[in-house]
C-alpha cells in the first residue's frame, strides 16, 4: 500500500540515525512493528488486571491457614 505522510523532518532524521536504517519505508515499518509489539503486551495486562479486579471479594480465605508453615517444609 502506498501512502503519502507529512513527517516532521528532524524526527525522520533522528529515527533513522537511531536505528542505523537508510530506508525511510524500513523505519515506518519497524516504527509499526514496535507500536503493535509494545500495544499488545499493554492490552493482555491490562485484560489481565481487570479479571483480577472482577475477583475482588469473591475469595475467600481460611482463618487458621498458616503460609509461614509452608515456607519452612519447602526447604
Amino acid at each position: 500500500m502506498q501512502i503519502t505522510l507529512n513527517l516532521d523532518e528532524a524526527l525522520l532524521n533522528e529515527a533513522l540515525r537511531l536505528t542505523n536504517l537508510t530506508a525511510q519505508e524500513d523505519l515506518i515499518k519497524l516504527a509499526l512493528q514496535e507500536l503493535v509489539r509494545s500495544r499488545s503486551g499493554f492490552f493482555e495486562a491490562s485484560r489481565r488486571k481487570k479479571s483480577l479486579l472482577d475477583l475482588a471479594g469473591q475469595i475467600q480465605f481460611a482463618p487458621e491457614f498458616d503460609h509461614k508453615v509452608l515456607r519452612e517444609t519447602r526447604h
